[in-house]
């Protein structure tokens, strides 16, 4: 076992204590391995599995790894992807099958340990901490846990080993498929500092682009600048960057089947083909916004701000957020403020293909309120009486009895939703 023993001050009175084993399994490939599985006769073969082509022109959602060789992309249509590999095989998704083959993963790694927080449906992080007298070292926990996986499901994973979530997660990157990298405390500067920034987990595209800016390019120079330079650029994320490249991240692994606290829901889908018009955006982004919003009166939730996250047709995404006047399960509401956010912020040059609506800052739906001057608590109060009829009518009388007018037109939300995705706190999107 191998351990991390560093003090960090939080404060003048906590100190945090590292010392854990930490792994992070990504199963390769994860929808083509199951198709594969599946279906042996497609083993060794390039093959995408890819949205409906009459919805979608035959978006890639994952591909093998021979298609990836010849450099199909997750994203691209498919006859990008088929003019990069002529004899590319393109299969349709089926989700059911590729969650039950997560759970029974999931289950295996069960086997060695009670902590085990998913990260999506391929991806999970291990505490095997209190496990290496039961099962060997750090490297022959991975070892042994890769190859039950590979025995009863035929799938392969990547295991990253280190001694946190981050180091874990970027080990699992590191070396792919069906491999083991460790990364330690007495090498991880060499092993990981020369890699490019957005390798490190929370460093997406719009990150990245800012942290060039002032030359910021790699881990290692994040880790050596100032955190308080970071900081005054990033806010607390920044510091947070600075603790992650240091090797100073502790967040904890989720013990299995733990229910996080709902810290944001939102709803997104890729379109059937390019949005072209304000008025379709809006159309999709209300359709969404119900949805957010029925989600949080289940769960008895008010929104406290919203977030949109916009991607063109490359599938390259943009994020936008801003607080809400008055915290609101209304769909309405929270329609008008991801609207604003669009029109405000969004390159209009770009073509849009997917959106996602997310209600964010959560609060529980009694909590009091400090009232805004400038809000029309009136023109609210009746926005909640028609959304609630609406509801009540609907539930009655059967879905969408009763629907704004503007819906009518094609929203261009394809007619399977495969895409639409519930967005709980720390999803990826």
């Amino acid at each position: 076992m191998f351990g991390y023993n560093v003090n960090i001050p939080i404060s003048d009175a906590e100190v945090i204590f590292i010392n854990r084993v930490i792994f992070h399994c990504d199963l390769n490939n994860f929808y083509a391995s199951v198709e594969t599985v599946r279906n042996p006769s497609l083993k060794g073969k390039a093959i995408a599995v890819c949205g409906r082509t009459e919805d979608r022109h035959g978006i890639v959602l994952a591909k093998s790894e021979k298609a990836k060789k010849y450099g199909v992309k997750t994203g691209e249509v498919i006859w990008q992807a088929k003019k990069k590999c002529g004899e590319l095989i393109v299969i349709e998704p089926d989700f059911d099958e590729y969650v039950k083959y997560g759970k029974i993963v999931r289950q295996i790694y069960y086997n060695y340990t009670d902590l085990i927080e998913p990260f999506g449906l391929d991806e999970c992080w291990l505490d095997i901490t209190a496990s290496e007298k039961m099962f060997g070292s750090d490297y022959e926990t991975a070892y042994k846990i890769k190859e039950q996986v590979k025995k009863e499901t035929g799938l392969t994973v990547s295991v990253g080993v280190s001694f946190n979530k981050v180091f874990a997660k970027l080990g699992s990157d590191l070396k792919k498929p069906d491999a083991i990298t460790v990364i330690r405390e007495e090498n991880f500067k060499e092993k990981i500092w020369g890699l490019p920034a957005c390798d490190m987990l929370w460093v997406g595209r719009s990150t990245d682009k800012v942290l060039k800016k002032y030359g910021i390019k790699t881990i290692g120079d994040i880790a050596k600048t100032s955190p308080e330079i970071l900081s005054s650029i990033f806010g607390k994320n920044g510091y947070t960057l600075w603790q992650c490249a240091n090797g100073y991240e502790c967040s904890e692994v989720s013990e299995f089947g733990s229910v996080s606290e709902i810290k944001s829901v939102g709803r997104g889908c890729t379109l059937v083909s390019d949005l072209e018009t304000d008025d379709e955006v809006w159309r999709v982004l209300l359709t969404l916004s119900h949805n957010v919003s029925k989600h949080l009166r289940g769960q008895e939730l008010m929104a406290s701000g919203v977030q949109i996250t916009v991607k063109n047709n490359d599938l390259k995404s943009v994020q936008f957020q801003k607080k809400l006047c008055f915290s609101t399960q209304n769909s309405r509401e929270i329609a008008d403020c991801a609207y604003s956010l669009y029109l405000e912020r969004y390159d209009k040059n770009l073509p849009v293909r997917a959106l996602t609506v997310r209600a964010i800052d959560l609060l529980p739906v009694n909590s009091s309120q400090q009232l805004n001057l400038m809000f029309d608590i009136n023109k609210h109060m009746r926005c909640e009486i028609i959304e609630k009829t609406a509801l009540e009518l609907n539930k009655k009388y059967g879905r969408q009895i009763l629907f704004e007018a503007t819906l009518l037109n094609n929203t261009k939300i394809p007619s399977d939703k495969t895409d639409e995705v519930l967005l709980p706190a720390g999803c990826k999107i």
